[in-house]
């Protein structure tokens, strides 16, 4: 096993060469070691005939040039490398009579911001090379290094390789799953934080909703397309091999449950703050019509004492005097008792 710098083997070229189109990396495993690495692309050819070699060439960033170089070699169907080179095709997995095209998007979720940031990685899988496209370096492939065994490469090929960078792409499911549902606890927290303004709230449910959708979206796909890397008629998944794709298809099963109870839990908040909101309503609304009640009484009275006929206690000092007690009395009375209603 060797990291993504590749330390160890035998004619190996340091670090790798530097195209026009962006950043190439080859890797040749003879009996499941790696031997030959930073080879050109036209060098390819070399090792198409030799059955216990297993090719990986990893292309970051590449121009039209580099994949087509690729293709002419490979016979890639040209709607693939297509696919490959635009942005935002659905994760899939399509099968051509040369190769098969797989489609998927490596995930993170950015706590702070609520932002889920994908990385989408295309695959050609023809015989025993495979070829990786991704749009730049985020998606850390010497993990799927880190992870592989020189015996197992050795005896499944292609497959082995294809399993090891699904496996890292769902495991970051798993994670950003876990950050979302995180999240999204901590949200109900501040539904009912008075010091958290009502603003926060909105914009962090519709921030975490936004990213919750965009997740679903590029799971759901890959239970397809894990099924379908598992057919026996694909001729990638050896017998070995079945209980660790089965094991993966689980794991997205799993992530695609855990995004729908996040889904109901989401909706969940949303209601609640609806609630919460139309409960505050209600409450100034109380509040606003028990002030005006003990307002209207006082200008109720007043309006009795001015009218223009006599009355008792008109023009005396003592008759306002009345009326003011009578006004300090009726307004206090009101208070007490729609302060003991919880009205004010």
């Amino acid at each position: 096993m060797v990291d993504q710098g590749g330390s160890g083997g035998v004619g190996l070229a340091g670090a790798p060469p530097r195209h026009p189109g962006g950043e190439v990396r080859t890797r040749a495993f003879r009996g499941g070691v790696l031997t030959e690495e930073n080879f050109p692309l036209a060098d390819v050819h070399r090792f198409r005939g030799d059955d216990d070699t297993v090719v990986w060439l990893d292309l970051c960033a590449p121009d039209a040039e580099q994949i087509h170089l690729v293709a002419d070699e490979l016979r890639l169907d040209p709607h693939a490398v297509e696919d490959a080179l635009s942005a935002g095709e659905r994760a899939k997995l399509d099968r051509y009579p040369t190769h098969l095209f797989l489609n998927t998007y490596a995930v993170r979720l950015d706590v702070a911001s609520g932002e889920l940031v994908s990385q989408e990685i295309s695959a050609f899988i023809a015989g025993r090379t495979l070829v990786t496209v991704r749009p730049d370096d985020t998606f850390d492939l010497g993990a799927v290094l880190r992870r592989s065994n020189d015996a197992d490469l050795a005896a499944h090929g292609v497959g082995y390789l294809v399993h090891g960078i699904i496996d890292v792409v769902v495991d970051g499911y798993f994670t950003a799953v876990q950050a979302l549902d995180g999240a999204l606890e901590d949200l109900e927290d501040m539904l009912f934080d008075e010091d958290v303004p009502e603003q926060t709230v909105h914009r962090r449910s519709f921030e975490l909703r936004k990213s919750l959708v965009q997740l679903r979206r590029e799971i759901l796909p890959m239970r397809e397309a894990v099924n379908g890397l598992m057919r026996r008629d694909t001729g990638l998944v050896t017998d070995g091999l079945v209980a660790s794709y089965q094991d993966v298809y689980d794991h997205v099963l799993r992530a695609t449950e855990w995004t729908d109870s996040l889904r109901d839990m989401i909706n969940s908040i949303l209601d609640t703050n609806l609630t919460i909101q139309s409960n505050r309503l209600n409450l100034v609304m109380k509040k606003m019509t028990g002030w005006a009640a003990i307002i209207a009484v006082p200008t109720l009275i007043t309006g009795f004492f001015g009218q223009n006929v006599p009355y008792p206690g008109n023009g005396e000092s003592w008759g306002f005097s009345v009326d003011l007690v009578i006004l300090v009395l009726s307004a206090a009375i009101l208070y007490v008792v729609f302060r003991r209603k919880g009205w004010l």
